[in-house]
């Protein structure tokens, strides 16, 4: 696809460059960087907004093969450019789970048809996410996955996890875990705390994130395997994060924007849209994300997109699944929320996360594939969340002030999305 994007303010931290100029997209690809106008192709006026690299979720939930009564490939595949994503990385969660190559093979396949967003397929650490046995890994990095991960249910056994670290680390590809003990969370359905006391229901306490993240950090050095936390949540989660980097680790971990924006008093009314794995912490724990966002210690902002049918939201509190959708709530969340630079926003959502996953090579330089994100850091709006493009309606933002909005999103040279309102 051929494109002019004129006028736009070019931000990408990792090559420095921070100007006012033009793109020019030839056969999907940038041609050029500051050329003056050229009068040959289709225009895209972006005077007044924030041209970046594409931006990259690299935890999303898209349910499909298996639940598409909740989400599609293709109809989550719109939520994400809607939310100025131009790509995502889907976990293995579906049904069957992603932990053989017939599946791998399925979801590039279905995303090639139908979906606007770019899709990097994560397979399942093992088989059947039982926890058991190793899954197909090697078959699944032939067939295309860009990590692997049992997101949802944490690999307990030790000895099994070491030999995922170490399989993992011949295909340089992440393992990324949802650290959670179960042995400390069963039948938790919130964070434990006051609110929990309150309410009367079964806690999660901190510790059951904080155990499995030390446990699994000393693997890491054991292995010096490259490791990413998943969905941090707790304050001593990020300072053992913290702490890893000194020592020179690899790891890497994200933060979800409902994890910064919310406590655990958002489920005071027992809203299910509020339940979510790990839970809404304490305010202390949201201060110390955010100090991680702030001082680097978190590398990425993930939305955690996770789409539920809104019968299964209905049920009571305790029987009701886990998880909210985010794909077009969670940049303009950060914009409204975070007080960091433009910058800094970029490298959490475009630079960090192709680093963590190395999936394709694309930013601000001439060659590289014209995958874009255009910001309004200005723009005042309010989610609707009957009008978005998910299947599932799950979102405890519905009516929410938000300011900054991905405003289009350009895929191979292609505009995929716009909202120029």
């Amino acid at each position: 696809m051929d494109l002019l994007v004129k006028n736009g303010r070019l931000v990408d931290p990792s090559r420095k460059l921070d100007t006012v100029t033009n793109v020019v997209i030839r056969n999907g690809k940038i041609r050029s960087i500051g050329a003056a106008d050229v009068s040959d192709i289709p225009v895209f006026d972006a005077t007044g907004l924030i041209v970046a690299p594409g931006f990259f979720d690299i935890h999303v939930h898209l349910r499909e093969p298996g639940t598409e009564e909740a989400e599609t490939i293709a109809t989550g595949g719109s939520a994400a450019v809607a939310g100025g994503f131009t790509a995502v990385a889907s976990m293995p969660n579906t049904k069957p789970p992603n932990d053989n190559p017939s599946i791998t093979h399925y979801i590039i396949s279905e995303a090639r048809r139908s979906s606007p967003a770019r899709v990097f397929p994560i397979g399942a650490v093992t088989k059947e996410q039982k926890g058991e046995t190793l899954a197909e890994i090697g078959e699944m990095y032939e067939a295309g996955i860009a990590a692997i991960s049992d997101d949802g249910k944490p690999v307990m056994d030790a000895e099994l996890f070491r030999r995922a670290l170490e399989y993992a680390q011949m295909f340089g590809i992440p393992v990324i875990q949802h650290c959670e003990d179960l042995h400390l969370s069963k039948n938790g359905v919130m964070h434990e705390g006051m609110y929990s006391t309150r309410l009367g229901l079964k806690g999660i306490p901190a510790a059951a994130e904080e155990t499995m993240v030390s446990r699994d950090l000393i693997l890491t050095q054991m292995t010096n395997a490259k490791y990413h936390v998943a969905h941090l949540s707790t304050r001593r989660s990020v300072q053992l994060v913290r702490e890893a980097k000194i020592r020179g680790l690899r790891v890497s971990a994200e933060v979800t924007p409902h994890h910064f924006t919310l406590t655990d008093a958002a489920v005071a009314e027992y809203d299910t849209n509020a339940k979510m794995n790990p839970p809404l912490r304490s305010a202390d724990d949201v201060a110390a994300l955010i100090e991680g966002i702030e001082d680097g210690t978190i590398d990425a902002i993930a939305s955690d997109h996770a789409p539920h049918h809104i019968n299964l939201k209905m049920l009571e509190f305790d029987r009701a699944p886990f998880g909210i959708t985010g794909l077009e709530t969670a940049v303009a969340l950060a914009m409204t929320k975070l007080r960091v630079p433009i910058g800094r926003l970029i490298e959490l959502f475009s630079i960090n996360p192709q680093k963590i996953m190395k999936v394709v090579p694309w930013g601000l330089f001439e060659d590289s594939i014209a995958d874009l994100t255009i910001l309004d850091v200005n723009r005042k709006w309010i989610f609707d969340v009957e009008q978005s493009r998910s299947r599932s309606r799950n979102s405890p933002f519905h009516t929410w002030p938000m300011t900054g909005k991905a405003v289009a999103t350009i895929v191979g040279g292609k505009v995929v999305y716009e909202d120029r309102r």
